[in-house]
């Protein structure tokens, strides 16, 4: 006899544990953006005059990133990562050394906020969800979206998955222009010009990141 009761494979309402505000990092300090890029380029042996010529970012936007006034979105990130022959991972989470991650909903994650390119407006933070994996090419994040009218399309190298969480969010991709609510997802590849952003007031996803 067929049980009406049985749950759906996928449960959307799993995720509402994860749709709370991302907890401010404890006590122990955790390294920048900007430090970790710092000690990259210089482990790579490069000024910030021969990155800009690798990457197309101005020689004082980068110095900005490495003093902490400017604090990068993921797709900038990646960039100064595939420039730098690094791994995906490195600059926006760190290195990790381990084979596997297990994340607990409770535990203490890494915290990184995204600004616009001239640091005056706080566009997103997000969280690692496996921080601790080396050498990965796949980045899942939870990620607090804010409104953002007037930020750039992002172009970069890779694939995306984003599943909506909580709020609305704003999808512009090419041509398009999507707004996405809570269970509804989309698949990208990165180089098709895009912007992602709350349409109103905050949202949160998942995002799960692939770089080639």
């Amino acid at each position: 006899m067929e049980n009406n009761n049985r749950k759906p494979p996928i449960n959307v309402d799993y995720f509402e544990d994860l749709t709370g505000e991302i907890s401010k990092p404890g006590e122990t300090p955790i390294e920048s953006v900007g430090e970790r890029l710092n000690v990259l380029r210089k482990e790579k042996g490069l000024s910030l005059a021969e990155l800009s010529k690798l990457t197309g970012f101005g020689v004082d936007f980068l110095e900005d990133i490495e003093l902490n006034r400017v604090q990068p979105q993921l797709g900038t990130s990646i960039k100064l990562s595939k420039a730098l022959d690094s791994a995906f991972g490195r600059i926006i989470s760190g290195q990790g050394n381990r084979l596997y991650s297990v994340t607990r909903k409770d535990e203490k994650v890494q915290i990184s906020r995204s600004t616009s390119k001239k640091g005056q407006k706080e566009v997103y933070t997000y969280m690692s969800l496996a921080p601790d994996v080396k050498g990965r090419h796949m980045e899942a994040l939870i990620v607090e979206l804010k409104e953002n009218p007037d930020e750039e399309m992002s172009v970069h190298a890779g694939e995306e998955f984003i599943h909506v969480l909580k709020g609305v969010v704003n999808l512009k991709i090419g041509a398009d222009t999507f707004d996405l609510e809570p269970g509804d997802s989309v698949y990208y590849l990165s180089t098709t010009p895009h912007i992602i952003a709350a349409k109103k007031d905050e949202a949160t996803i998942l995002a799960v990141l692939y770089g080639r």
